[in-house]
Parts: structure tokens; sequence; C-alpha cells
């Protein structure tokens, strides 16, 4: 039987171009086969791994594979990698009973933690349409009586592609590139990161090639992945929705790069909950009830055209996979079809009239939690690092009406920022019915200040791209390239200086070339005032990127005015990013400590690892409207 079903399966992979038509599954006693005569794709039972995607009659993975993979434990000792060895598998949708429109079948797991698995029930679901080239892969997550502890850092699916074919990678319009080949990257010369090396051969010799360097925002890249440009083949990852995306609209994650193991095997993730960038949360205490499920997300194949074409495609193909989210064909008890979700429109109206406005953000996303025990001290779990729940993000219209539909019921908050408003909106207890629309009455939101802008440096929008090399922060070691180009370190003129040019995307430590720490690092502000406030000053602060145990010292006219005290865990500027999580630090200046003509605000940066920097969002010294109190 398993010889017969091997020489069907060589038979479909040799066979030239077909038409995609009518869904079949053919089943052995190790794997499946879901094929529509264009697209193929064989899973091996036991470990749900996709071990062969062939398109026309062409093999993508050329023996690589598809897989889910985890970082996490089950106590403080018990490693987990993922899902362990499948107890059943089944077809789950027989297209023999849909006239061949769709075939899906699903590999069941129920693991133990102290064996490596995921700690409860779990599923992973593969299913094809008729007449498409689009792979859909889903996990769904349970856990309850009986189930161990859980905590995840990183939860992703990752396929590798056969580097014979696949040598172009698309992320966004500024990383759309030729990459180095996998022979390339092994005889490439390391860097200060286990992942990063510079290249010594091929089309880009001399230059860094690192993972981080492809890190987007998910919701931003609707579809990125590999192309041939000999070939003429392409694979896309596409999440038609972020509700299951851990951390949010401005999380950033990696996307797709080279392997960094020996090879270098063209690589894309899904990193449905991620460690990096201030990495998000989801710990599960012993016995506690859960679910989630992460996708249905589309792995989209293409070919016949040149890579510009086949990601134009690809993104079209994005555009289809949103307009039909939620899938009416997925069934489970933890996917509320569409009628069974409600939704929320309304408008939102903000009172700010300093800063022009870019995009407004409007979700709703759980009420603030607890969370630790099990890997640390219990800490308070916002959106931005929440991956336990279901997020739902919307941009407003330019109007700031709004409309977020197919949410699943229960109590949530609603929460809104704009680019150009320093701040956040939040509105508690918003519950959402299933099946009902309701509509919000009219928000006006009116953002704290103290009093009029004295001066302000950058752009409110929870970025630092919009300074000194940010518009290629992805590039590697933006913070060793810092001394170079700030030698005396930042010194900025409040009406003279320019902060895209004179404001660095980072500010690291005193650093040699080799990573060594010299000491700390201190930048300056200079201002002038010709009248100092009768009520002093307020001084806003807002971050987008820290390392833990980074200190951050304010001086002004040479004495201390304040300290963050140790700053929160965000890993953004050594992973060569623009973002991370967004924090806000106040500091009261009392009227006492300014003078006429020029003051001179200082912030030092205090550490001892190479990669404690922080990466500012934006700056403001308000006038205070009263009285400020004394230090």
């Amino acid at each position: 039987m398993r010889a017969i079903f091997q020489t069907l399966l060589t038979l479909l992979i040799l066979a030239g171009p077909a038409r995609a038509g009518k869904v079949t599954c053919a089943e052995s006693t190790s794997s499946f086969v879901i094929s529509n005569g264009s697209l193929s794709a064989k899973i091996d039972k036991r470990s749900a791994r996709v071990t062969s995607v062939v398109l026309d009659g062409q093999e993508l993975l050329g023996g690589e594979a598809g897989y889910w993979s985890m970082a996490a434990s089950s106590s403080s000792r018990i490693q987990v990698t993922g899902f362990g060895g499948s107890e059943s598998q089944m077809l789950t949708i027989d297209p023999k009973t849909n006239n061949g429109a769709r075939a899906e079948v699903a590999c069941k797991f129920h693991g133990k933690g102290v064996d490596g698995a995921y700690p409860g029930s779990s599923e992973v679901r593969y299913s094809i349409a008729r007449e498409s080239t689009t792979l859909y892969v889903c996990a769904i997550l349970r856990h309850g009586e009986k189930d161990p502890p859980f905590h995840i850092g990183e939860g992703r699916f990752v396929i590798k592609m056969d580097p014979a074919i696949f040598d172009h990678l698309s992320i966004d319009k500024d990383r759309d590139r030729l990459m180095p080949t996998g022979k390339d990257w092994d005889q490439g010369s390391p860097l200060n990161l286990k992942e990063a090396r510079r290249m010594t051969t091929g089309i880009c010799d001399g230059q860094a090639e690192h993972k981080y360097g492809y890190s987007a925002i998910l919701g931003d890249v609707p579809a990125y992945g590999w192309s041939g440009t000999k070939r003429n083949y392409g694979a896309w990852m596409i999440n038609p929705s972020i509700e299951y995306i851990a951390g949010g609209p401005t999380k950033m994650e990696l996307t797709a790069h080279l392997d960094v193991g020996n090879g270098g095997a063209p690589t894309m993730l899904n990193m449905w909950h991620g460690s990096h960038y201030a990495g998000t949360v989801l710990s599960l205490a012993a016995d506690e009830k859960w679910s989630k499920v992460i996708g249905p997300f589309a792995i989209h194949f293409n070919h016949g055209a040149e890579p510009a074409k086949l990601w134009e495609q690809a993104r079209n193909q994005a555009a289809i996979e949103r307009k039909a989210w939620p899938y009416p064909w997925m069934r489970d008890a933890s996917y509320p079809a569409v009628s069974e979700r409600g939704a929320i429109v309304g408008k939102i109206i903000i009172d700010e009239k300093s800063s022009p406005l870019g995009r407004v953000h409007v979700g709703l996303v759980a009420p603030e939690y607890s969370s630790g025990g099990m890997r640390g001290p219990r800490e308070n779990i916002g959106w931005q690092r929440d991956g336990k729940f279901y997020q739902y993000w919307t941009v407003a219209a330019d109007d700031g009406s709004f409309s977020l539909p197919a949410v699943r019921p229960g109590n949530y908050e609603l929460h809104a920022f704009a680019d150009g408003v320093l701040g956040e909106f939040v509105k508690p207890d918003v519950v959402i019915a299933a099946g009902v629309q309701q509509k919000a009455d009219e928000i006006h939101w009116l953002p704290p200040r103290a009093g009029p802008t004295l001066w302000e440096i950058g752009i409110p929008d929870r970025s630092a791209a919009e300074f000194h090399n940010g518009d290629r922060y992805w590039n590697w070691g933006n913070y060793l390239k810092y001394k170079t180009d700030f030698p005396n370190g930042v010194d900025y003129v409040v009406g003279k200086s320019d902060w895209k040019k004179d404001w660095n995307i980072c500010q690291p430590l005193d650093l040699t070339a080799d990573c060594e720490v010299l000491g700390s690092s201190t930048w300056t502000v200079r201002f002038p005032l010709d009248s100092i406030p009768p009520g002093g000053a307020h001084l806003r602060v807002s971050f987008c990127g820290s390392r833990e145990g980074s200190t951050l010292t304010f001086l002004l006219n040479g004495s201390q005015l304040g300290t963050t005290l140790a700053l929160p865990e965000n890993g953004a500027m050594h992973r060569d990013s623009h973002r991370g999580m967004w924090f806000e630090k106040a500091v009261e200046v009392p009227a006492a400590r300014l003078k006429t003509g020029e003051n001179v605000l200082q912030f030092r940066l205090s550490g001892r690892a190479w990669h404690q920097g922080v990466l500012y969002d934006y700056l403001r010294l308000e006038a205070v409207a009263g009285l400020a109190p004394a230090l």
C-alpha cells in the first residue's frame, strides 16, 4: 500500500503543469496528500510537518519542510519546543462531500510538558481549495483541568524553501532584493550576533547580513516571502487577520530571512508570538482554562513571472484573504462564524492641534491583567505585550470614523492612538455581543497637556524612524555607526538643529568597534528661554525602545533633575529596529531650576552591556499652567 502511495505521489510531482481543479485527499498510514491538480501538499501525520509542496509539477521545498516551533517551558526546567507526536489524524473536510471544493486534514496532540510538548490539547490543520494555489495553515491550542503550567517566549510556523529555486526576498518597498546564497552565508565572517555575518563572497560581498534586517509589523506587510529570478516561482506568507498575532499593530517581528544555520536556506516565518522587540507574554497556570486559534493563515504559491509581478499577485491575494475573513469553511467551537461575532462602529475626534495628524489606530483589546510566577515576578500586561487574548484593530478614516467588524463576543477596552499625538485614549467596559453591531457615542479625546509647547524633538508616532539613520533602521550596527556620526555625542540646539540629521535613531552606551563598553553616554539639548514660566515646566519623554537594566538620568544646568530607574526590556536597538514597546516618562521642572538665556538639558545613559541602549520616540517641554511642585 505504501509503495502504491509513493508511486502516485511521484507521478503527481513529475506531471506537467495542470489546471487547478477539484480537490482530492490521498491517505497512507503515515501521510496525507491534499491536492487540486495544480497545488499539492504532503503532511506527515505523526509530526504535522509539511514535507512536500508541489506547484504544477515542481517541488518547492527541496528536502526542507514546514513546521510549528516553540521556545517555551512548562516549568522553570522543562523546555517545550512544539506539539510532540500526534495521537490521532483525520480528514476534517472531506472533498468527496463537497464535490471537490475543499479538503482539510488535522493532526491532534496532547502533550504533558515533561515530554517537551505543549502541555494541553492542540490541533494542527491544513487545507486546500479547488482552483487555488494557497495552502491554509491553522493551530488550535487548548488548556484546562489537569494540564501543567505553560509559558511561551516564541511561537511560530516556519517553512523553508528550496534554495535552488528561491533567491529573491520581498518584505516591503525598501526591502525587496536579490539575496546572498547559502554558500555565501556559510562563508561569511561572524559579527557580534550569532545571527549576523559579513558576506565575503557573492553579490553582497562586504555587506552585513542578519535576520533582524527583515523584521516588520505583520499588519503592515500583507504578503511577504520568496521568489525566484531564474525559475519564476513564488512563496508568500499572508495573515488575513492579526486578531491572533500577539502585541497588536505596532509589534515588530521576524518575517523571512536566510536560515541562520548551515546552508542558509530561504526561510519564512509566521511569528504569532515573539520574544523580540519587547516580547509578548502568554503564561498559563496549572489547570487554567484557555484556548486560542492561530490562523487560519495562508501560504500562497505562484509562478510564471518575474519577482515583482509574483509579489504583486501575492498582495492582491492578500486583499482577497482579508475580505474573506473569518473563513466560513473553518469549523471549530473556538472559531466563531461571522454570524456569531459582533461589531462596533463609531467616530473619534482628537482635540490636539499642535501636530499634524497621521494614522489613527483604534482597537479592542483585553483589559490589562497581571501575569507572572513561573518565569519571574508578576507584572501588568497591556495590549503591547499581550499574547494570551485576541486583539482587533483598524485605522480610522480621515474624519475619525471607524469600524471593527467580526469581533469575538466579550468584554474589551477600546484604545486609540495617533501619529502626531502623544499619549493613548482608553475607554473601558466595551461589551461586544454576538450578532450585534453597536454604535459607539462620538468619542472626544483631549490628550493631556500641562501647557503650551516650549520645544519638541521628533514626531509622536511610536517610532524613531524620523531620526538620523532611521530611514535605514534595519541596517546592522547603527549603534556602532553612531560614534562615527556623532564623535562628540548628540548636542542638539533647539531652533537651530534638525532632528532628522542631529538626533540619532538610538542612544547606545560608549562603545568600541568591538562592542566593548567604555562607559555611559550623554546627549545634550540646549534651549533658550526669554522668560521663565511661573509654573515651571513639564518634560515629556516617550520611548520606543530600551534594554532591560538600562538607566537614564536627566540633568538640567549641571545638576540631576530625575531618573527613569531601570528601564523595561525592549531589545530594539541591538536587533536594528526603529521601535519596540512604547512608554512615556514625565519629569517636573520647577521654575527655580530654569534660567533666562541658554538652558542645558542632558540625558545620561548608564548600563553594563553593549546592547543596553534607548530609542526615543518624542520629547516635548511644556510650560506649566499652574505651579510646579518643588523637588
